[in-house]
């Protein structure tokens, strides 16, 4: 037998309370952390810059139901674009929306178009560009499609570092009218807690990457010839990387020849454990005996 709320007998205190209760409506809590998840996204949202528009950029413009105000043409160096009923219009600078909303205006202010729903495309980036020269796959000068392209896009874009290439990248260029110059330590950018190390890449920017640090080893051992020089690699490391010495080489006659900050040349007699600097030639001698 099923007794409702209503058949039994509370207390009236009790009885207020539970129809207080029944009376209120249902309402769903979306658990804190999933707020501020949305919060977050939000806010990350707002703060992604657009696409400023440059010169040499190949515009589609388009006005819903009215195929006669289509036009395809390029931002000029001065950064107008001449459209058809409104004349020369300033769209460098300009981010799309705010291009879009400066020709809706105008056929709207000018009783050409009662609601003008404007649309631009862009067919080809030409003005905001940045190149990726040096120890890269692909160097050349690509364009800068998203406001928000940083360096990681570009190397990823020139296809990668070469092997011979450097751990440390140099971007150059100017902010705020100044020469500026970063360089960018790639394993440390990758590294956890590094992503601010992955710069935004501006116009004009040039990112150069140079080539690895490298070493020479001859003599007694195994595999001689120029190696890569790895970071805080030590004399025991570089002999290894040439298969170690031969059956007549000797560790006593280990010597490192380094040039100097005077470009002399300074003959080392180094200890297992030291670290190479870039150009060094390690010579292993031969055993006496």
């Amino acid at each position: 037998m099923t007794t409702s709320i209503k058949s039994l007998r509370l207390p009236r205190p009790v009885a207020a309370l539970v129809a207080a209760a029944l009376a209120l409506p249902l309402v769903l809590a979306v658990p804190a952390p999933a707020q501020a998840q949305a919060s977050a996204t939000t806010r990350a949202a707002a703060a992604t810059p657009e696409y400023r528009l440059g010169a040499g950029d190949v515009l589609r413009i388009n006005v819903y139901q009215n195929q006669d105000l289509t036009l395809e043409t390029r931002v000029t160096e001065s950064g107008l674009v001449t459209y058809p009923l409104l004349g020369s219009l300033r769209l460098g600078g300009r981010s799309v929306t705010e291009a879009e909303k400066l020709i809706a205006e105008g056929l709207r202010n000018g009783n050409f178009v009662k609601q003008p729903q404007v649309s631009i495309v862009i067919l080809q980036v030409r003005g905001n560009q940045a190149s990726v020269l040096g120890y890269v796959n692909r160097p050349g000068r690509y364009p800068i499609e998203v406001a928000d392209m940083r360096l990681s896009d570009f190397l990823a874009i020139a296809g990668g570092v070469q092997p011979a290439g450097s751990d440390m990248v140099v971007v150059t260029g100017t902010r705020d009218g100044q020469p500026f110059r970063r360089e960018v330590d790639l394993p440390t950018m990758f590294a956890p807690g590094g992503a601010q190390q992955d710069m935004l890449v501006q116009h004009g920017d040039i990112i150069w990457v140079e080539r690895q640090p490298m070493i020479y080893i001859y003599g007694e051992v195994q595999r001689p010839g120029a190696m890569r020089l790895e970071r805080g690699m030590s004399l025991m490391q570089a002999l290894a990387t040439g298969g170690g010495l031969n059956q007549r080489g000797t560790e006593r006659g280990i010597r490192v020849h380094r040039t100097g900050a005077d470009g002399k040349t300074q003959v080392l007699t180094p200890a297992m454990d030291d670290r190479l600097r870039d150009g060094d030639v390690v010579y292993v001698r031969e055993s006496i005996f």
